[in-house]
């Protein structure tokens, strides 16, 4: 962190933080992170730094854990705001939101297109909604907990006033 400078998180602090939480009987090493979500061991390095710093992780003898309120509230009150969405073109892609597994119960089922992630191994095909990372879907394929967080979440910043609020209410028993 740069003296004299603002620091702020950025979208990828979130999710490592996220990732962290769901996966709480996990010690990750910044190696194995930095393989999963295929970046630079220094950018999952700085990621848990700014996470630390936003009180979304804490860091005690070493290890990593997340400050599950802090998260819970940052998710519902700010990263729609931080980090908005936007619906884009239509395409290919792993289903987020009222799409998502974790919602789409909650909903009657139409011929709409629902929110999806770009990704060449998604399996519907929907409107684009760019993840807080480039490598969401692909980690969120392989992590079930991390993929129905990140699913709420996108609800919760681009969903309808019925969507946000059934988010919500999942989203307190699952961060």
């Amino acid at each position: 962190m740069s003296p004299g400078k603002q620091t702020s998180i950025k979208p990828f602090d979130f999710v490592l933080a996220v990732k962290i939480a769901v996966n709480k009987e996990q010690d990750y090493l910044i190696s194995q992170l930095a393989d999963e979500f295929g970046v630079s061991v220094s950018t999952v390095h700085a990621g848990l730094q700014r996470a630390v710093l936003a009180k979304l992780l804490s860091r005690s003898s070493g290890s990593v854990r997340a400050m599950r309120p802090a998260l819970q509230e940052f998710a519902v009150h700010g990263v729609k705001y931080a980090f908005p969405g936007a619906l884009g073109r239509s395409t290919r892609g792993v289903p987020t939101a009222i799409g998502a597994p974790i919602l789409a119960s909650h909903f009657e089922s139409t011929n709409a297109l629902v929110p999806v992630w770009p990704h060449p191994e998604g399996k519907i095909y929907g409107v684009e909604l760019i993840p807080l990372h480039p490598s969401v879907p692909k980690v969120a394929l392989q992590d079930q907990a991390l993929y129905d967080v990140l699913a709420l979440v996108d609800a919760i910043r681009v969903g309808a006033a019925r969507e946000r609020e059934i988010a919500i209410e999942e989203l307190k028993w699952k961060l």
